[in-house]
């Protein structure tokens, strides 16, 4: 378990902790269950986004799909519809 000490604005750190107090309730560690639920939040967010950048780069890039080798689904298929 790791210790972190942090600054937030007063009116943050007073919603932050009606919230969390709402949500867990007011026993012990109430405060470290929401803080660690809220950054494991956070942390997926940012992983998301970066997937979502790494994919439109992609797209950027293009993709060569081949070249068309039939022009059309009667030249791919060697039948033909018969109707006696």
């Amino acid at each position: 378990m790791g210790i972190i000490t942090i600054s937030i604005d007063d009116d943050t750190e007073r919603r932050f902790r009606a919230v969390a107090r709402k949500k867990m309730g007011e026993g012990k560690g109430y405060l470290g269950k929401a803080t660690t639920e809220a950054l494991e939040t956070w942390l997926v967010k940012q992983a998301q986004d970066e997937i979502a950048q790494d994919a439109l780069s992609l797209l950027k890039t293009g993709y060569h799909l081949g070249t068309r080798k039939y022009p059309g689904r009667k030249d791919l298929y060697d039948r033909t519809a018969s109707f006696d």
